[in-house]
């Protein structure tokens, strides 16, 4: 079970708490809880270790965007016997609260997951309807690209989130820490 946080009650605990930040290293680049360590939802199994560590030494917020990964992150945690909170609204919270976001040096703005799977499902599924019109039985393609979502919706995975989280303008400069420096950095 997820234990919430409120930003009320995270910020006069930022000094005692290890936060831990499971967007994209793009989104956390953009803007991130200052003194938040960047651990990818995707590449959180490795960091376990850690973490277990950690947690042992002070407690652990987990922070996304909105709160839903962050969730998901505090339910594997749990799984691997680590307490952990969540963030109620992510960084979007901490930010409407009136607290500062940090920016690397050199980060532009990036959409959330979310909205981009959003836009090139829509995208695609318009390209199949208008390729129909031209090629009789393309709308076909469309229904692949909507079974997809569902099956998304279903596994609560999304391999098409994942693709796009590998594009170049998803990843950050070279000026983010990679997750090897940031596991270097949760130790000390």
């Amino acid at each position: 079970m997820t234990m919430p946080l409120t930003v009320d009650q995270l910020h006069p605990r930022l000094a005692e708490l290890t936060v831990v930040d499971v967007r994209s290293p793009g989104e956390y680049a953009a803007g991130h809880i200052p003194g938040a360590h960047n651990v990818p939802l995707d590449r959180l199994g490795e960091a376990l270790p850690t973490l277990r560590a950690v947690a042992g030494k002070s407690g652990i917020a987990v922070v996304c965007a909105s709160g839903n990964r962050s969730r998901t992150a505090c339910d594997q945690l749990a799984a691997a016997g680590i307490t952990a909170l969540a963030l109620t609204g992510g960084t979007s919270a901490w930010a409407d609260g009136g607290h500062p976001l940090r920016r690397l040096p050199g980060a532009r703005a990036v959409w959330a997951p979310d909205r981009q799977v959003r836009l090139a499902a829509g995208s695609l599924v318009v390209a199949g309807v208008l390729a129909d019109l031209v090629l009789p039985g393309a709308r076909w393609f469309s229904a692949v690209v909507g079974a997809g979502l569902v099956l998304s919706a279903v596994t609560d995975t999304c391999a098409m989130g994942n693709l796009l989280g590998r594009l170049p303008h998803n990843r950050p400069r070279p000026t983010v820490t990679d997750l090897d420096t940031t596991l270097a950095a949760l130790r000390t």
